[in-house]
């Protein structure tokens, strides 16, 4: 097929009736692509067959109660072997439809605030970005992880093809990557918004910005290249098939074609803002605009536009008025142009702009290498009812208008940001509250709104008085008083973040690698003997039973003595607390069971001073097994208490000795049903904390951590908490990086293994999570041979 090396239009496609805002190009039909657009629609187009060389909309799709804002293709599955299509909107849902219904075929509900980007991934995995500042990882109509970190909107995510990384861009200026749920590194260097991020291999990507930059980044952290050349945001970046070369649009009205790191051609269109693009199969550009026109671009001769349709795009683009002050010309000076006998000069580059007047006018034209003639891209005009871009950025989200309010005796101004899709009186509400202003002005604010904002629809341009950059009107003065607030509403947030390391099981420490499985010990010998898997799933908790009770209570006694005065023992207290550890370790028929006051004594003991209170907490470790124990000490007044207390003590900066002593603890908590429902209930929170330690260079620490999540996978195997799991899986995966001790390992692999088994979709999360690949070393280990043993089962049960 005949190649000019030089891209030109090959049809429009009108159908949207807002601006366009999202393109992916679908796996079918053959050369078929979805374009989403805030008129609350997406649309798969299909190519017509020779010689016509336009798309025919195959079918309309609607679900979103407002603008839809982003659109991605997951791949097809056994179920779905045509793929399916997932959409963003305003509304703060994805909605996942089929290639050939109208109606989305479910729903994801969970984001906050507006979706704006999507990005599937393998085993039906997919990745969403939004303004509540999360990403959100989903499977099979589940949200399984929220990852948080960011502190503004998250503009773009990306799943990266190998190894379960995931990329989020954000209004905050940094890309982060994330690695089984948790942040593995942030990157920053951009100066602006990330607006857009593209794969180019396993170890590299782009990301393009508000800051008219793109940059080209190793996942290790280094940004290897910066490129240069659009004159406002760039919105949105795709990469050739050659993983090399690669598209940009943007604010400036372009279409920028990248080769070898350089802009090779610049395409400018007939519309304020490109929003987006996306490269075909084929080779061939699909652009989205705000006029609500896709445009196709090729670079085959035999599917370019007839030369009837090439010089009316030309004519529709050189009609076009350009206000200099938006940027789209650079820093091009209006001062002294020259005349038109200066078009009789080549340019210099492909793209390049020369104004000139002709008369009261002032022209635009633009160089094109490939016709080698100047094109008019249109009049310079400085006024300020020109066309702008149809939506002002604030805060890192898009609105209609950001009005600016300055509100008398002497206060600072504030902005209301407002889409005239919104309500003017719930925003006029949320307005007044944010700002602690009177409810008693709520009908003048949501009036004020009403009347300018009155027979606008969404993308005109803005109010005389509005600001030609940002949309904002100028001037606007309220009278309000600034009065306190007769009520106030409570916000909890939770955190979702899945940033976990481990604990450990309860095999005795006596390096004797015993698999403790449904009761029964078994040695390395007798498992190669048998075809059953005796190492997962593990249901039954895990302890850590040795003790040597003489030698706490002396270390007690000595420390007693460098306690504070208020907090040191009797005699009569410290043998009380000995008697406590002779009923919880000694024989059963030969000791009383513990008192509440022995209880007592022992919290009253667990909070010594951090450098002498570890003898305290190896008698709490061997108490809470006990009943009694257990149930004073994790009831439900007291369990949070004693939660908050073990968490304080294993903060990362602080004493290894209580930091193991405190995850101990935590997994013989699991020994009984009082304190089985209070981890159970405190999961996020411990597990949270207990993951901060994996970077403690620590073997025992590490064998207690993985201990604790193989206790949580063994209490969620048979409950269908999803997400709980998930936390599980990122949390055993996480520590897996860092842990080096052959048992933290076993035991890290028997909680995978666990979490797992006989649960498909916690098996299609782990491999997005690219599990099989992490573990895989571990399946050639010989010593101890449990390691590879266990880790081929979890390997067959990703399979």
């Amino acid at each position: 097929m005949a190649s000019s090396n030089s891209y030109k239009l090959r049809c429009s496609i009108p159908g949207h009736e807002m601006d366009v805002r999202g393109l992916a190009a679908a796996v079918f039909p053959e050369g078929a692509f979805v374009s989403v657009s805030r008129d609350r629609t997406g649309r798969v187009w299909v190519p017509n067959s020779s010689p016509d060389k336009g798309f025919t909309e195959m079918h309309c799709m609607s679900g979103h109660s407002n603008f839809v804002s982003c659109v991605c293709i997951i791949a097809p599955s056994e179920t779905y072997p045509r793929g399916l299509i997932a959409t963003g909107g305003n509304d703060n849902n994805i909605c996942v439809f089929t290639l050939d219904q109208p109606q989305p075929l479910f729903t994801l509900k969970g984001h906050k605030n507006t979706v704006c980007s999507l990005s599937s991934g393998k085993f039906g995995t997919l990745l969403s970005g939004s303004w509540d500042t999360t990403a959100k990882v989903w499977l099979n109509e589940k949200c399984m992880m929220t990852l948080q970190g960011h502190s503004a909107a998250v503009w773009a995510v990306v799943i990266l093809p190998e190894q379960g990384l995931m990329l989020s861009g954000s209004a905050d200026k940094t890309i982060k990557l994330w690695k089984a749920g948790r942040c593995d590194k942030t990157f920053t260097g951009h100066e602006d918004c990330v607006r857009g991020l593209a794969v180019i291999s396993n170890t590299e990507f782009f990301s393009c910005s508000n800051d008219t930059s793109i940059r080209r980044w190793l996942v290790t952290g280094e940004c290897v290249q910066v490129y240069y050349s659009h004159t406002n945001y760039i919105y949105s970046i795709a990469v050739f098939p050659n993983s090399q070369d690669f598209v940009t649009t943007g604010e400036d009205r372009t279409l920028r074609i990248w080769r070898k790191g350089e802009c090779a051609q610049t395409i400018r269109l007939p519309a304020q803002s490109v929003w987006c693009c996306c490269v075909l199969p084929n080779g061939d550009i699909a652009v989205g605009a705000s006029d609500g026109i896709i445009r196709v671009f090729t670079e085959a001769e035999d599917r370019m536009a007839s030369a009837e349709d090439l010089q009316a795009f030309e004519d529709e683009l050189s009609k076009a008025t350009i206000d200099p002050k938006t940027g789209d010309l650079g820093d091009i000076k209006l001062e002294d142009l020259p005349g038109r006998e200066h078009l009789d000069e080549p340019g210099n580059r492909d793209g390049q702009t020369r104004l000139i007047k002709d008369g009261e006018k002032v022209e635009a034209y633009q160089w094109s290498v490939s016709d080698g003639r100047w094109m008019k891209i249109g009049d310079v005009v400085g006024g300020s009812n020109q066309q702008t871009s149809k939506s002002v950025v604030y805060e890192g989200k898009e609105y209609d208008y950001v009005f600016t309010i300055d509100v008398n005796e002497g206060g600072p101004s504030m902005k209301l940001p407002y889409n005239v899709t919104d309500d003017p009186w719930l925003t006029a509400h949320n307005f007044l509250q944010k700002n602690d202003l009177s409810p008693m002005f709520l009908d003048q604010v949501a009036n004020f709104i009403i009347e300018n904002t009155k027979g606008h629809v969404v993308g005109p341009a803005q109010p005389e008085s509005a600001d030609p950059f940002t949309g904002e009107c100028k001037g606007v003065a309220f009278e309000l008083g600034v009065l306190p607030f007769t009520f106030s509403i409570l916000i909890v947030m939770t955190s979702s973040s899945y940033f976990l390391r481990l604990h450990g099981l309860c095999f005795a420490l006596t390096g004797s690698f015993l698999c403790l499985a449904g009761g029964g010990a078994y040695s390395s010998a007798s498992l190669r003997q048998t075809a059953t898997n005796i190492y997962f799933p593990k249901t039954d908790g895990v302890t850590f039973e040795q003790a040597n009770s003489s030698q706490i209570i002396a270390k007690l006694k000595e420390l007693n003595g460098r306690a504070p005065q208020e907090q040191k023992l009797s005699e009569e207290a410290l043998e009380s607390i000995e008697r406590l550890l002779l009923s919880v370790c000694g024989p059963s028929s030969s000791e009383p069971p513990p008192t509440i006051q022995q209880i007592s004594l022992l919290w009253k003991a667990s909070h010594w001073p951090e450098d002498i209170v570890f003898p305290v907490l190896d008698i709490m470790r061997l108490a809470v097994r006990h009943s009694q124990v257990n149930e004073s000490l994790c009831g439900e007044a007291e369990g949070v208490q004693l939660c908050n207390h073990l968490l304080s003590l294993m903060r990362p900066e602080g004493r290894p000795a209580n930091q193991m002593l405190a995850l101990r603890t935590l997994c013989n908590c699991f020994s009984g049903r009082n304190g089985r429902a209070l981890l159970m209930a405190q999961r996020e929170t411990v597990l949270s904390r207990a993951a901060d330690l994996a970077s403690v260079c620590n073997k025992n620490i590490h064998i207690a951590l993985a201990t604790l999540v193989l206790n949580y996978a063994g209490c969620l195997h048979s409950q269908p908490d999803l997400e709980a799991k998930a936390q599980c899986l990122s949390v055993a995966s996480r520590a897996l990086e860092t842990v080096q001790d052959k048992e933290a390992v076993f035991r890290l692999l028997v909680a995978l293994g666990t979490t797992v088994a006989s649960d498909q979709t916690a098996q299609d999360l782990a491999r997005s999570l690219g599990v099989s690949s992490q573990i895989s070393k571990y399946s050639s280990v010989s010593d101890p041979s449990k390691v590879a043993e266990c880790c081929q089962l979890v390997l067959k049960e990703l399979q």
